[in-house]
């Protein structure tokens, strides 16, 4: 079994509070995202992150990339506390941090080819001069599946299925060591959910990649994690290896997920 010492990530009591301030008025509301989220993220393994729809898993995810600051808390990454690394520093980092969205997509500009916008990561981290980031770039568009001629076509010209093998490119471009996937699969048809998955297992071995699975789907979880945590209205109330979670869930929204599972089984589509 794997230390607590081998975490790549640790998150110490995460809290996220947003406030709105009434335009016409002195008072303001404020509502609580996430409140006191600890948990460690083991090298090379995928921690689940369950939780319904609004729970503040994506606002988890987002804090660990540093893309959303903490109202308090931490996030420790490969040793070192986020919040009091220089600039240099925290370049680095970003590097070394990436996602994939539920819809790659709507994350190409698409007045850009996709290959100039996944080789923007490259150039501007100075992992390689831009006459090698085309190069780069064909050799993983081909790894994820797609072909060298994607290089020059606009996001509009892709399937469901295939922004998400862009998405994946993009992620890997700048050789991160940690992938957040933010429902990775969730707008896509079950066979092709199944080749995606696959593929990313198959590049976290590859790669050596540490990897957080942000769903509400359990069949993925059971698939992809070997621990994972349950949100439930911003607070994780339980935590532990999948199988035992599955088996003996504690919390009552653990119950209710499983009760509730009516998604086909995308293992048994692989």
């Amino acid at each position: 079994m794997q230390q607590h010492n081998d975490a790549l990530i640790r998150a110490e009591n995460l809290r996220k509070e947003y406030s709105h301030h009434h335009l016409f008025a002195k008072k303001s509301d404020s509502f609580i995202a996430v409140e006191d989220a600890s948990f460690h993220i083991h090298r090379g393994e995928t921690w689940a992150l369950i939780g319904e729809s609004g729970s503040g898993k994506s606002t988890i995810g987002r804090m660990l990339l540093s893309l959303v600051e903490p109202t308090s808390g931490t996030v420790v990454f490969d040793g070192n506390d986020v919040s009091t690394l220089s600039r240099p520093h925290k370049r680095d980092m970003r590097k070394r941090m990436q996602i994939v969205f539920q819809d790659s997509g709507s994350a190409f500009n698409p007045r850009r080819p996709v290959g100039e916008q996944i080789a923007f990561g490259l150039i501007q981290h100075n992992i390689c001069p831009a006459p090698e980031a085309r190069s780069r770039i064909i050799a993983l568009l081909e790894r994820v599946g797609l072909e060298a001629s994607h290089y020059g076509r606009y996001a509009h010209e892709f399937s469901g299925g295939q922004k998400q093998r862009l998405g994946i490119a993009r992620a890997l471009a700048t050789e991160p060591d940690f992938i957040v996937l933010d429902e990775p699969t969730a707008a896509l048809d079950v066979s092709v959910q199944a080749q995606i998955l696959n593929l990313l297992k198959d590049l976290q071995q590859e790669r050596h990649l540490t990897m957080m699975l942000i769903t509400h789907n359990l069949s993925l979880v059971e698939f992809m994690s070997d621990r994972a945590g349950v949100l439930d209205h911003g607070v994780l109330v339980e935590s532990g290896f999948v199988d035992d979670m599955f088996r003996q869930p504690r919390s009552d929204i653990t119950k209710k997920l499983l009760d509730a599972v009516l998604e086909p089984n995308v293992i048994g589509a692989a």
